[in-house]
């Protein structure tokens, strides 16, 4: 991994500490001992930063022994005026919430960002390459991402980083996901055996986000690669056959039988993503080229994932 000296002091306040928030504010908080003078916050509700849910508590315990700074405000009840106001004490704002409350959102957030003057901003795009996929997909939430995109590169007085991730690498193995069926040992492929899929665990993404945040020359209004694996349907099949020590049968759900599936039922999400996977665009790229790659960076493949999750299965 690149060592670089002389690193910039910077403001962080990341957006949310979920799934990947938390492993980018943990990673955030190693890095920054490298940096002196910077900081790192969080923004929560008040209900969850004075939480006396164990398991939430237990997390927010953790974040203060790491020096992180909690900020209470609410990304969807709070007004664009207001969410400026905090967003405005900051160089660097990172959205780590998910699409909190639908598709109005990242729109939201965006239009804070560029209102609060932040110095540089990371929307919540961990995920696929949206504008490969185009416009008018089977899922309209990727079109609310492309409208952030183009906001952002419409001005320039805030810095934008994107940060592809592909998909997040134990979503591909979800019961609600269906395109791996433990209970018939069955692959379903997405559109045909050979599309690939680019996988990241969430872990992974904080590790390298903590890493491109702070990385010289400074990443500045530009789209940044990570993959962890990118693999095809086909291949998911053999490495699942090989680490489990039994055979998986191939099923291939093709564009036209879940374009149908998803007339039957237009607001199902997940079934708007299959389509989106089956149709191949936008959904994959070589690990070669990636930061991680070019840093030497080690990331988990999609075989270390299944040997410690499934071990037992």
């Amino acid at each position: 991994m690149t060592q670089v000296t002389q690193l910039s002091p910077q403001s962080i306040l990341v957006l949310g500490a979920g799934e990947l928030g938390l492993p980018v504010l943990r990673n955030l908080a190693r890095v920054v001992k490298r940096v002196s003078g910077s900081k790192i916050s969080v923004l929560l509700r008040e209900s969850t930063i004075s939480t006396q849910l164990s398991e939430k508590k237990l997390e927010i315990d953790e974040l203060r022994g790491l020096g992180i700074q909690m900020v209470a405000a609410d990304l969807v009840n709070d007004s664009i005026e207001q969410l400026a106001e905090v967003f405005a004490r900051f160089d660097t704002v990172i959205g780590c919430a998910g699409m909190v409350a639908g598709r109005e959102t990242p729109m939201k957030l965006a239009t804070v960002a560029l209102k609060s003057g932040v110095k540089r901003y990371f929307p919540w795009q961990f995920g696929v390459d949206f504008e490969v996929i185009g416009r008018g997909s089977p899922q309209d939430l990727f079109d609310a991402q492309l409208d952030v995109r183009e906001l952002l590169r419409a001005q320039e007085k805030t810095e934008w980083v994107i940060i592809s991730t592909g998909m997040f690498t134990s979503f591909l193995f979800e019961p609600v996901f269906e395109v791996v069926d433990f209970e018939n040992d069955t692959v379903n492929a997405l559109g045909s055996l050979e599309n690939s899929v680019t996988l990241t665990t969430p872990d992974d993404i904080g590790t390298l986000t903590a890493e491109i945040v702070f990385f010289e020359p400074r990443f500045r209004n530009e789209i940044v690669y990570l993959s962890g694996d990118t693999v095809t349907y086909g291949q998911v099949a053999s490495m699942l056959e090989h680490v489990l020590g039994r055979p998986f049968k191939r099923n291939v759900w093709t564009v036209p039988f879940l374009m149908q599936e998803l007339e039957k039922d237009p607001a199902h999400h997940i079934k708007k993503y299959r389509a989106v996977f089956a149709q191949g665009r936008g959904v994959a790229w070589p690990k070669a080229g990636t930061f991680n790659e070019r840093e030497s960076i080690p990331v988990t493949t999609a075989e270390q994932w299944a040997k410690k999750n499934f071990a037992n299965k």
